[in-house]
Protein backbone atom coordinates (compact mmCIF):
# COMPACT_ATOMS: atom_id res chain seq x y z
CA UNK A 1 0.00 0.00 0.00
CA UNK A 2 1.27 3.45 -0.89
CA UNK A 3 1.12 6.55 1.27
CA UNK A 4 -0.41 9.31 -0.84
CA UNK A 5 1.42 12.62 -0.86
CA UNK A 6 0.28 15.93 -2.34
CA UNK A 7 1.18 19.63 -2.22
CA UNK A 8 -1.18 22.13 -0.62
CA UNK A 9 -0.91 24.69 -3.38
CA UNK A 10 1.04 27.93 -3.42
CA UNK A 11 4.75 28.19 -4.21
CA UNK A 12 6.71 31.44 -3.73
CA UNK A 13 6.54 33.50 -6.90
CA UNK A 14 9.79 34.42 -8.71
CA UNK A 15 10.96 37.86 -7.71
CA UNK A 16 10.67 38.94 -11.36
CA UNK A 17 6.95 38.18 -11.23
CA UNK A 18 6.41 39.95 -7.92
CA UNK A 19 8.14 43.06 -9.26
CA UNK A 20 6.27 42.73 -12.54
CA UNK A 21 2.88 42.68 -10.79
CA UNK A 22 3.84 45.90 -8.99
CA UNK A 23 5.05 47.48 -12.22
CA UNK A 24 1.81 46.51 -13.98
CA UNK A 25 -0.26 48.04 -11.16
CA UNK A 26 1.64 51.33 -11.53
CA UNK A 27 1.33 51.36 -15.31
CA UNK A 28 5.01 50.62 -15.96
CA UNK A 29 4.37 47.19 -17.52
CA UNK A 30 1.70 46.36 -20.11
CA UNK A 31 -0.67 43.39 -20.07
CA UNK A 32 1.44 41.42 -22.53
CA UNK A 33 4.57 41.85 -20.44
CA UNK A 34 2.78 40.71 -17.31
CA UNK A 35 1.32 37.68 -19.09
CA UNK A 36 4.80 36.66 -20.24
CA UNK A 37 5.98 36.74 -16.62
CA UNK A 38 2.96 34.68 -15.53
CA UNK A 39 3.60 32.10 -18.24
CA UNK A 40 7.29 31.80 -17.38
CA UNK A 41 6.58 31.42 -13.66
CA UNK A 42 3.92 28.79 -14.28
CA UNK A 43 6.15 26.69 -16.55
CA UNK A 44 9.12 26.94 -14.19
CA UNK A 45 6.95 25.96 -11.21
CA UNK A 46 5.54 22.89 -12.91
CA UNK A 47 8.95 21.71 -14.11
CA UNK A 48 10.43 22.15 -10.63
CA UNK A 49 7.53 20.28 -9.02
CA UNK A 50 7.97 17.47 -11.51
CA UNK A 51 11.68 17.36 -10.64
CA UNK A 52 10.88 16.74 -6.97
CA UNK A 53 9.29 13.42 -7.94
CA UNK A 54 5.87 14.49 -6.71
CA UNK A 55 3.16 12.12 -7.99
CA UNK A 56 0.65 14.99 -7.90
CA UNK A 57 1.39 18.61 -8.68
CA UNK A 58 -0.33 21.99 -8.69
CA UNK A 59 0.16 25.22 -10.58
CA UNK A 60 1.72 26.77 -7.47
CA UNK A 61 -0.94 29.49 -7.62
CA UNK A 62 1.52 31.59 -9.63
CA UNK A 63 -1.17 33.61 -11.37
CA UNK A 64 -3.67 33.97 -8.54
CA UNK A 65 -3.72 37.31 -6.70
CA UNK A 66 -4.17 35.16 -3.58
CA UNK A 67 -5.73 31.86 -2.62
CA UNK A 68 -8.87 33.67 -1.45
CA UNK A 69 -9.27 36.58 -3.88
CA UNK A 70 -9.22 34.89 -7.29
CA UNK A 71 -13.06 34.70 -7.69
CA UNK A 72 -13.48 38.43 -7.05
CA UNK A 73 -10.40 39.89 -8.75
CA UNK A 74 -11.65 42.61 -11.07
CA UNK A 75 -15.10 42.82 -9.47
CA UNK A 76 -16.39 46.39 -9.58
CA UNK A 77 -18.95 46.10 -6.77
CA UNK A 78 -16.46 45.95 -3.89
CA UNK A 79 -15.61 48.25 -1.00
CA UNK A 80 -12.34 47.91 0.95
CA UNK A 81 -13.69 47.97 4.52
CA UNK A 82 -14.26 44.28 5.21
CA UNK A 83 -13.15 41.81 7.88
CA UNK A 84 -9.64 42.36 9.24
CA UNK A 85 -7.55 39.25 9.95
CA UNK A 86 -4.76 39.90 12.49
CA UNK A 87 -1.59 37.80 12.51
CA UNK A 88 0.60 37.10 15.50
CA UNK A 89 3.47 39.27 14.26
CA UNK A 90 1.18 42.31 14.11
CA UNK A 91 0.49 42.50 10.38
CA UNK A 92 -3.06 42.18 9.07
CA UNK A 93 -4.97 41.22 5.94
CA UNK A 94 -8.31 42.82 5.16
CA UNK A 95 -11.09 41.43 3.03
CA UNK A 96 -13.34 43.66 0.95
CA UNK A 97 -17.15 43.62 1.08
CA UNK A 98 -19.59 43.49 -1.79
CA UNK A 99 -21.80 46.51 -2.37
CA UNK A 100 -24.43 45.02 -4.68
CA UNK A 101 -25.82 41.73 -5.94
CA UNK A 102 -26.18 39.27 -7.45
CA UNK A 103 -22.91 37.63 -6.41
CA UNK A 104 -21.05 35.96 -9.27
CA UNK A 105 -17.47 34.75 -9.61
CA UNK A 106 -15.26 36.75 -11.96
CA UNK A 107 -12.89 33.79 -12.38
CA UNK A 108 -13.36 30.06 -11.75
CA UNK A 109 -10.46 27.89 -10.66
CA UNK A 110 -10.62 25.69 -13.75
CA UNK A 111 -9.06 28.57 -15.69
CA UNK A 112 -5.84 27.95 -13.73
CA UNK A 113 -6.21 24.19 -13.97
CA UNK A 114 -6.56 24.20 -17.75
CA UNK A 115 -3.35 26.18 -18.22
CA UNK A 116 -1.42 23.87 -15.90
CA UNK A 117 -2.68 20.73 -17.60
CA UNK A 118 -1.36 22.00 -20.93
CA UNK A 119 2.16 21.99 -19.48
CA UNK A 120 2.36 18.59 -17.80
CA UNK A 121 1.25 15.00 -18.15
CA UNK A 122 1.21 14.59 -14.36
CA UNK A 123 -2.02 14.59 -12.31
CA UNK A 124 -2.90 18.16 -11.29
CA UNK A 125 -4.88 19.02 -8.17
CA UNK A 126 -6.79 22.26 -7.93
CA UNK A 127 -7.34 24.39 -4.85
CA UNK A 128 -10.54 26.44 -4.48
CA UNK A 129 -11.61 28.89 -1.81
CA UNK A 130 -14.32 27.85 0.62
CA UNK A 131 -17.82 29.25 0.54
CA UNK A 132 -17.41 30.10 4.22
CA UNK A 133 -14.46 32.40 3.52
CA UNK A 134 -16.38 34.20 0.79
CA UNK A 135 -19.41 34.52 3.06
CA UNK A 136 -17.39 37.16 4.92
CA UNK A 137 -17.77 39.44 1.88
CA UNK A 138 -21.36 40.25 2.77
CA UNK A 139 -21.46 43.45 4.88
CA UNK A 140 -22.87 43.35 8.41
CA UNK A 141 -25.14 46.28 7.59
CA UNK A 142 -26.70 44.37 4.69
CA UNK A 143 -27.38 45.49 1.12
CA UNK A 144 -30.63 47.15 0.11
CA UNK A 145 -32.52 44.94 -2.31
CA UNK A 146 -30.13 42.00 -1.87
CA UNK A 147 -30.62 40.02 1.33
CA UNK A 148 -28.06 37.82 3.01
CA UNK A 149 -30.23 34.79 2.21
CA UNK A 150 -30.12 35.70 -1.48
CA UNK A 151 -26.37 36.15 -1.25
CA UNK A 152 -25.88 32.75 0.41
CA UNK A 153 -27.95 31.04 -2.27
CA UNK A 154 -25.85 32.70 -4.99
CA UNK A 155 -22.63 31.90 -3.11
CA UNK A 156 -23.45 28.19 -2.75
CA UNK A 157 -24.30 28.00 -6.44
CA UNK A 158 -21.02 29.65 -7.42
CA UNK A 159 -18.85 27.65 -5.00
CA UNK A 160 -20.39 24.39 -6.22
CA UNK A 161 -19.85 25.46 -9.83
CA UNK A 162 -16.21 26.24 -9.03
CA UNK A 163 -15.62 22.68 -7.80
CA UNK A 164 -17.73 21.11 -10.54
CA UNK A 165 -15.86 22.90 -13.31
CA UNK A 166 -12.50 21.72 -11.96
CA UNK A 167 -13.66 18.13 -11.63
CA UNK A 168 -15.13 18.22 -15.14
CA UNK A 169 -11.90 19.74 -16.47
CA UNK A 170 -9.89 16.76 -15.27
CA UNK A 171 -8.55 17.79 -11.88
CA UNK A 172 -6.96 14.88 -10.03
CA UNK A 173 -8.84 16.20 -7.03
CA UNK A 174 -10.11 19.47 -5.62
CA UNK A 175 -8.99 20.95 -2.32
CA UNK A 176 -11.21 23.43 -0.49
CA UNK A 177 -9.08 25.97 1.38
CA UNK A 178 -10.78 26.38 4.76
CA UNK A 179 -8.10 28.23 6.71
CA UNK A 180 -10.70 30.32 8.51
CA UNK A 181 -11.90 27.22 10.40
CA UNK A 182 -9.37 27.49 13.19
CA UNK A 183 -9.59 31.28 13.21
CA UNK A 184 -13.36 31.06 13.75
CA UNK A 185 -12.75 29.40 17.13
CA UNK A 186 -10.61 32.35 18.14
CA UNK A 187 -13.39 34.73 17.17
CA UNK A 188 -16.11 32.57 18.73
CA UNK A 189 -14.82 29.98 21.27
CA UNK A 190 -18.33 28.50 21.58
CA UNK A 191 -17.90 26.87 18.16
CA UNK A 192 -21.11 28.38 16.84
CA UNK A 193 -19.34 30.31 14.06
CA UNK A 194 -17.33 27.24 13.07
CA UNK A 195 -20.47 25.11 12.91
CA UNK A 196 -22.16 27.71 10.72
CA UNK A 197 -19.14 27.67 8.41
CA UNK A 198 -19.22 23.87 8.22
CA UNK A 199 -22.95 23.86 7.55
CA UNK A 200 -22.44 26.34 4.71
CA UNK A 201 -19.61 24.32 3.17
CA UNK A 202 -21.69 21.16 3.48
CA UNK A 203 -24.44 22.86 1.49
CA UNK A 204 -21.87 23.02 -1.30
CA UNK A 205 -20.52 19.49 -0.77
CA UNK A 206 -24.01 18.02 -0.76
CA UNK A 207 -24.29 19.00 -4.42
CA UNK A 208 -21.86 16.14 -5.18
CA UNK A 209 -22.28 12.38 -5.13
CA UNK A 210 -20.46 10.14 -2.67
CA UNK A 211 -18.19 9.01 -5.50
CA UNK A 212 -17.40 12.60 -6.50
CA UNK A 213 -16.63 13.52 -2.89
CA UNK A 214 -13.80 10.98 -2.94
CA UNK A 215 -12.01 13.54 -5.11
CA UNK A 216 -12.80 16.49 -2.84
CA UNK A 217 -10.78 17.46 0.23
CA UNK A 218 -10.59 20.19 2.85
CA UNK A 219 -7.46 22.05 3.96
CA UNK A 220 -7.21 23.64 7.39
CA UNK A 221 -4.24 25.40 8.97
CA UNK A 222 -3.66 28.31 11.37
CA UNK A 223 -2.78 30.59 8.49
CA UNK A 224 0.67 31.07 7.06
CA UNK A 225 1.64 34.53 5.86
CA UNK A 226 4.99 36.31 6.16
CA UNK A 227 6.15 33.52 8.51
CA UNK A 228 3.29 34.23 10.93
CA UNK A 229 -0.06 32.63 11.77
CA UNK A 230 -3.47 33.87 12.88
CA UNK A 231 -4.71 31.00 15.05
CA UNK A 232 -1.93 28.56 16.00
CA UNK A 233 -2.95 28.94 19.65
CA UNK A 234 -6.30 27.22 19.00
CA UNK A 235 -6.30 23.54 19.96
CA UNK A 236 -7.05 20.84 17.41
CA UNK A 237 -9.15 19.19 20.10
CA UNK A 238 -11.62 22.03 19.66
CA UNK A 239 -11.47 22.01 15.86
CA UNK A 240 -11.41 18.40 14.69
CA UNK A 241 -14.65 17.04 16.17
CA UNK A 242 -16.53 19.51 13.98
CA UNK A 243 -14.12 19.59 11.03
CA UNK A 244 -14.35 15.85 10.37
CA UNK A 245 -18.11 16.34 10.14
CA UNK A 246 -17.65 17.90 6.71
CA UNK A 247 -18.86 15.73 3.84
CA UNK A 248 -15.43 15.31 2.29
CA UNK A 249 -13.03 12.39 2.02
CA UNK A 250 -9.60 14.00 2.32
CA UNK A 251 -8.46 16.34 5.08
CA UNK A 252 -5.19 18.27 4.80
CA UNK A 253 -3.98 19.37 8.24
CA UNK A 254 -1.07 21.44 9.48
CA UNK A 255 1.03 19.18 11.74
CA UNK A 256 4.80 19.75 11.46
CA UNK A 257 4.51 23.18 13.07
CA UNK A 258 2.51 21.91 16.05
CA UNK A 259 4.26 21.98 19.43
CA UNK A 260 2.19 19.23 21.07
CA UNK A 261 2.04 16.59 18.37
CA UNK A 262 0.91 13.82 20.72
CA UNK A 263 -2.35 15.62 21.51
CA UNK A 264 -2.92 16.33 17.81
CA UNK A 265 -2.59 12.64 16.96
CA UNK A 266 -4.89 11.72 19.83
CA UNK A 267 -7.53 14.13 18.55
CA UNK A 268 -7.23 12.84 14.98
CA UNK A 269 -7.49 9.24 16.17
CA UNK A 270 -10.63 10.05 18.15
CA UNK A 271 -12.41 11.96 15.39
CA UNK A 272 -11.26 10.53 12.04
CA UNK A 273 -14.09 8.58 10.47
CA UNK A 274 -13.92 5.38 8.39
CA UNK A 275 -13.35 6.17 4.73
CA UNK A 276 -11.66 9.48 5.48
CA UNK A 277 -7.95 10.16 4.90
CA UNK A 278 -5.87 12.69 6.81
CA UNK A 279 -2.97 14.26 4.95
CA UNK A 280 -0.58 15.31 7.70
CA UNK A 281 1.60 18.34 7.12
CA UNK A 282 5.13 17.01 7.48
CA UNK A 283 6.81 20.19 6.21
CA UNK A 284 6.86 23.37 8.31
CA UNK A 285 6.45 26.08 5.69
CA UNK A 286 7.20 28.85 8.20
CA UNK A 287 10.64 27.48 9.12
CA UNK A 288 13.47 28.10 6.63
CA UNK A 289 15.25 24.93 7.74
CA UNK A 290 14.96 22.21 5.12
CA UNK A 291 13.70 19.03 6.69
CA UNK A 292 15.64 15.87 5.86
CA UNK A 293 13.82 12.87 4.40
CA UNK A 294 14.58 11.12 7.69
CA UNK A 295 12.77 13.89 9.60
CA UNK A 296 9.72 13.33 7.43
CA UNK A 297 9.93 9.54 7.75
CA UNK A 298 10.05 9.74 11.54
CA UNK A 299 7.01 12.05 11.71
CA UNK A 300 4.99 9.60 9.63
CA UNK A 301 6.08 6.55 11.61
CA UNK A 302 5.15 8.33 14.84
CA UNK A 303 1.72 9.13 13.44
CA UNK A 304 1.23 5.55 12.22
CA UNK A 305 1.50 4.34 15.81
CA UNK A 306 -1.78 6.16 16.55
CA UNK A 307 -3.63 6.32 13.23
CA UNK A 308 -4.16 3.46 10.76
CA UNK A 309 -1.53 4.11 8.14
CA UNK A 310 -3.93 3.29 5.32
CA UNK A 311 -5.75 6.50 6.37
CA UNK A 312 -2.59 8.63 6.38
CA UNK A 313 -1.28 10.82 3.58
CA UNK A 314 1.35 13.55 3.66
CA UNK A 315 1.41 17.17 2.57
CA UNK A 316 2.90 20.53 3.56
CA UNK A 317 1.53 22.44 6.54
CA UNK A 318 0.12 25.23 4.36
CA UNK A 319 0.80 26.85 1.05
CA UNK A 320 4.27 28.41 0.95
CA UNK A 321 3.06 31.77 -0.32
CA UNK A 322 -0.73 32.18 -0.18
CA UNK A 323 -0.58 35.88 -1.01
CA UNK A 324 1.23 37.19 -4.08
CA UNK A 325 3.38 39.64 -2.11
CA UNK A 326 4.70 37.10 0.41
CA UNK A 327 8.48 36.77 -0.03
CA UNK A 328 9.23 35.21 3.37
CA UNK A 329 10.24 31.84 1.90
CA UNK A 330 12.83 31.44 -0.84
CA UNK A 331 11.61 29.59 -3.90
CA UNK A 332 14.48 27.10 -3.94
CA UNK A 333 13.90 26.29 -0.27
CA UNK A 334 10.26 25.49 -0.97
CA UNK A 335 11.17 23.01 -3.71
CA UNK A 336 13.87 21.42 -1.52
CA UNK A 337 11.36 20.97 1.29
CA UNK A 338 8.87 19.37 -1.08
CA UNK A 339 11.55 16.96 -2.34
CA UNK A 340 12.24 15.91 1.25
CA UNK A 341 8.52 15.28 1.75
CA UNK A 342 8.41 13.01 -1.29
CA UNK A 343 11.52 11.07 -0.32
CA UNK A 344 10.62 10.83 3.37
CA UNK A 345 7.13 9.60 2.57
CA UNK A 346 8.60 6.82 0.43
CA UNK A 347 10.99 5.86 3.23
CA UNK A 348 8.13 5.61 5.73
CA UNK A 349 6.05 3.66 3.25
CA UNK A 350 8.85 1.11 2.85
CA UNK A 351 9.17 0.67 6.63
CA UNK A 352 5.43 0.26 7.16
CA UNK A 353 5.07 -2.12 4.22
CA UNK A 354 7.77 -4.39 5.62
CA UNK A 355 6.06 -4.33 9.02
CA UNK A 356 2.75 -5.26 7.42
CA UNK A 357 4.34 -8.15 5.57
CA UNK A 358 6.06 -9.38 8.74
CA UNK A 359 2.82 -9.26 10.72
CA UNK A 360 0.85 -10.88 7.92
CA UNK A 361 3.45 -13.59 7.40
Amino acid sequence: MKIQTEPIGSIPRPIELILGVKAHASGQLDDRGLQELFDAALLDTIKNLEATGSPVISDGEQTKPSFVAYPIAGMTTLAPDGVVIPFEDGHTRQLPVITAGPFRYETYADAYLSKAKQLTAMPVKQAVISASALSLLYPAAGIEGYSRDQFIQDLVNEAAADIRRSLDSGAYNVQIDFTEARLSLKLDPSGGLLQSFIDLNNMVLNRFSEEERKRIGVHSCPGGDHDSTHSADISYADLLPLLFGMNATNFYLEYAGEKDKASVLASIKENLRPGQRVFLGVIDVLNPRIETPEDVRDLILEAAEKIPWEQIGTTDDCGFSPFADDVSTARDIAFAKIKSRIEGTKMAEDVLSKKSVAVGG
